[in-house]
């Protein structure tokens, strides 16, 4: 056990993520050395920031605390913190149910957490952090919470209503990590399209990204999690006059069926959402659209789900993810929905709609062999160097293998010809 070390294990999405990493840089001006995700806890403490957001989250939360609490009674660790989303919204529950764990926080009292180990929040650090994320990309969360409160969605439960980050600081911490070498901008939020509504009275998005994007070495900005209702149209003005504006934007649907966009409370239906689309790759040609579906939402039945096969099938996503509905305690849909599809129907559904989107993925890959694709090194293994397009955000999308007849360096790009393709990966060879 090392002495005055804490381990961080981060739990979830990306947007835990940045509250991990702005959580280290004050760890670490507080005097502690930190290490994020150790492959084995060798600190004093350790801190789990868990997520809440569905029931396999939940449970992976869960098997870390208790896994972390055998370490401590096996005197591995001296103290077990718990932080994030899972105990945002379990705290009570937690605190009876885990007496392992030392003490438990939310997702935004860190200061007390600071102050529980017996040093101070540097409030001239705001806009700092220290990056888990290889040094040439870095997620940019611009705003926290939602104000949509969507049917099946516990967000709106944990994490408040939307607040978003004054721009200032956004582009003070921008400024800070192009200094230290980043790249490329990863913008999340739960909900991109409200940004700025509730510090300027409207929506701000488009000018935060155009300010970004005019920063000296931004080479690429990428869009996450927009919401189709009143979305912000002038972004796609700035993403057509911004080369560094990548022609990729992640806008989760959910359905196409008037009648489930209705239980879940969307405030959107199929017609709408086939008019966003539409004007979305008129106006950014090019586009790589990713979106998010759900199967097994009360209210679809073979009809609904049909639906939704041939709105992917028509629609033909360049990415796209789904997942089975999980009844979520607290939510609207849990308190007025009966949840009765059964799991195995569900399943069935959610695999049938990912072997049509893996085929549709097979085809829009293919169409990319023998182009010129200016892609970002991410890391070198035994056989390939592997990088990404502009197409293509960390971790969830397909990834570029580039063999290695010539050395690349990563975090730098280069223009590469595609060879050939599979669903999710490209194979090419760099350019002379």
């Amino acid at each position: 056990m090392r002495r005055n070390k804490i381990d961080i294990i981060s739990l979830g999405c990306s947007k835990n993520l940045v509250d991990s990493e702005h959580l280290i840089r004050q760890l670490e001006a507080a005097g502690y050395t930190v290490e994020h995700n150790p492959s084995h806890v060798n600190g004093e403490i350790v801190v789990v920031n868990t997520c809440g957001f569905i029931a396999d989250a939940q449970e992976e939360s869960i098997n870390t605390i208790l896994e972390m609490g055998e370490a401590k009674r096996r005197g591995k660790i001296r103290k077990l913190i718990v932080m994030g989303c899972l105990s945002e919204r379990f705290m009570a529950e937690l605190t009876q149910e885990l007496p392992e764990v030392d003490n438990f926080y939310g997702k935004f009292n860190w200061k007390q957490m600071l102050n529980d180990l017996g040093k101070s929040y540097n409030d001239d650090l705001v806009s700092d952090r220290i990056l888990t994320t290889p040094p040439h990309y870095a997620y940019m969360k611009i705003s926290e919470g939602c104000n949509r409160f969507c049917a099946f969605c516990a967000i709106p439960l944990i994490t408040g209503r939307h607040k978003s980050v004054p721009m200032e600081q956004l582009l003070d911490e921008t400024r800070n990590l192009v200094a230290r070498g980043v790249k490329e901008f990863n913008v999340i939020a739960q909900d991109l399209s409200s940004y700025g509504l509730d510090l300027y009275g409207k929506m701000m998005l488009p000018e935060l990204i155009d300010k970004m994007a005019s920063i000296s070495s931004v080479e690429w900005i990428r869009l996450h999690y927009a919401y189709p209702t009143q979305f912000p149209w002038d972004i796609t003005r700035v993403m057509a006059e911004h080369d560094n504006v990548c022609n990729y934007l992640d806008i989760a649907l959910q359905h196409i069926s008037d009648k489930v966009l209705t239980n879940m409370r969307r405030h959107i239906g199929r017609d709408e959402t086939l008019r966003l689309i539409e004007r979305l790759r008129r106006e950014v040609p090019g586009l790589h659209l990713r979106t998010t579906l759900m199967v097994g939402f009360p209210g679809e039945g073979d009809r609904e789900f049909d639906e939704l096969m041939d709105f992917v099938r028509d629609v033909r996503f360049e990415r796209m993810g789904a997942f089975a509905y999980s009844e979520e305690a607290g939510t609207w849909a849990a308190q007025n929905l009966e949840d009765i599809i059964p799991q195995e129907v569900k399943q069935s559904r959610l695999e049938a709609l990912m072997n049509l989107q893996e085929s549709i993925s097979m085809e829009i890959q293919e169409s990319k062999v023998g182009t010129t694709q200016h892609v970002i090194i991410d890391r070198e293994e035994e056989e390939y160097y592997v990088g990404r397009t502009q197409y293509d955000s960390p971790e969830v999308d397909p990834e570029v293998l580039i063999d290695k007849s010539k050395p690349l360096i990563p975090g730098n790009f280069y223009n590469v010809t595609v060879t050939s393709a599979l669903p999710f990966e490209l194979m090419a060879t760099v350019g002379n």
